[in-house]
């Protein structure tokens, strides 16, 4: 019996018609006689919507970004108050954007909105500012009272006598640095003074600097999106609206989460002071303060913010140090479980992993403020990148398919129920999921 004829593998590409990504190839492979002289004619290409080969227009702009993006991390450390005055800008565009609308002229909403922040400011410093003042000094006033009772809690723990001797040589040590004094020391504290002065004069200049730029923002926008080629319009649009939602919904989620926690903290610090120990009510607002700042930094600042309240609360007995772990427990359990996934939803949603470590590469890379923002930062390098994969991908997405898939499948691993995920949940169906799992969560 004759065996079955496999069909031809040409002859199957060639019926197959062009692909969409090469147009001539395919269109001459479709035009080929076949075997029995038929001519096949070539079928309809798809329109093209992949990114297009860059201009020499486009090649300089692109260089120009490179050496723009060199000049501004060498000069990193200045960019601070910049950078806090990009967030002020951010914060304030929306109520001059409202009063824009009641036909007020931009300039003058801009001077509305400045009032109205000087106001709270002033309101602020006397409900706040003045208690942290008054802590402070008292601890400053209490703390070699704070030292004695941590030394004779010290002296009364059974510890190994390994253990005990090594910290009795480390505080030995300590003391021997301490009291010897050498005068070369003192020039780091003068180039400290000089490097606060330095950033205080810079500060003075960012709400002038902000003016301008909430004032023009409009014309600015406009005359950027002008010096870009048509057909990277849509492109640039779309990952500046990708930025500035993550950017967006962090900013909204740290100030309210902020607020929270710092009223939690105190409110919780005032019931410990009443039910357990008085001390924790003497430096309530200092430790409510800490703990609303140090929610800038996920996972780490709650942990370094519960350090101070557990020693305070050590000074005291065991159980107002338990009593003060087991609070800041319940007030980040809370903020996880319930605050976070209302108020910052998808768009923030990292991986631990990934949070811790984009938060220590950011200090390492930016100080402090690298520290702060690396978590927003990798969050919309993760979907940018998603966005470009869509952009590139066989066949290609168009901008608005590629930002509506982005929207559609916001999460790039899906957690189980009992993790934060929602019943029922499975495998993202992003085809860019696989590619960036490695970016966030």
């Amino acid at each position: 019996m004759d065996e079955p004829v496999r069909p031809d593998p040409a002859a199957a590409h060639d019926a197959a018609g062009p692909s969409s990504g090469n147009d001539a190839p395919d269109a001459a492979a479709a035009a080929a006689e076949t075997p029995s002289g038929a001519t096949i004619a070539p079928l309809p290409a798809r329109p093209g919507n992949r990114i297009p080969i860059p201009t020499p227009r486009v090649l300089v702009a692109l260089i120009g970004l490179v050496v723009l993006g060199v000049v501004l991390y060498f000069a990193r450390h200045a960019l601070g108050p910049f950078v806090i005055g990009l967030v002020l800008a951010y914060l304030l565009d929306l109520p001059v954007e409202r009063l824009g609308r009641l036909r007020i002229p931009r300039w003058a909403s801009v001077l509305i909105v400045y009032a109205i922040v000087i106001v709270l400011i002033v309101f602020a410093v006397r409900a706040v500012v003045r208690p942290l003042a008054d802590e402070i000094m008292t601890f400053i006033r209490d703390f070699p009272a704070f030292i004695a009772q941590v030394t004779d809690l010290y002296a009364h723990l059974d510890l190994p006598v390994e253990v005990r001797d090594a910290i009795d040589n480390w505080l030995a040590s300590l003391g021997q640095g301490v009291g010897g004094f050498n005068p070369g020391n003192l020039l780091p504290v003068f180039t400290g003074i000089a490097g606060v002065l330095g950033s205080i004069v810079s500060y003075v200049v960012v709400p002038v600097w902000v003016f301008y730029l909430i004032k023009d923002r409009p014309a600015l926008t406009r005359a950027v999106e002008r010096s870009l080629p048509a057909e990277w319009r849509p492109d640039a649009r779309a990952v500046s609206g990708l930025s500035l939602r993550v950017f967006g919904q962090w900013l909204r989620g740290q100030v309210f989460l902020g607020l929270v926690v710092g009223i939690a903290t105190f409110v919780g610090l005032e019931f410990l002071s009443l039910t357990v120990d008085p001390v924790f009510g003497r430096f309530a607002v200092l430790l409510s303060v800490l703990a609303g700042v140090l929610e800038l930094l996920p996972i780490i600042g709650p942990i370094i913010s519960a350090i101070p309240a557990v020693i305070l609360g050590l000074t005291a007995s065991p159980q107002a140090a338990i009593a003060a772990v087991l609070l800041y427990l319940v007030i980040q359990q809370v903020e996880n479980h319930v605050l976070v996934p209302k108020i910052q939803g998808d768009a923030v949603e990292l991986h631990a992993t990934i949070v811790i470590m984009a938060i220590v590469l950011g200090g390492a890379i930016a100080g402090w403020l690298g520290a702060i923002f690396a978590v927003p930062i990798t969050a919309a390098a993760r979907d940018i990148f998603r966005y470009a994969f869509h952009r590139v991908d066989d066949p290609p997405a168009t901008p608005d398919e590629a930002m509506a898939m982005i929207r559609a499948h916001p999460r790039v691993v899906d957690m189980p129920p009992d993790q934060g995920g929602s019943p029922g949940s499975g495998g993202s169906a992003d085809p860019a999921s696989g590619a960036a799992a490695g970016a966030g969560a």
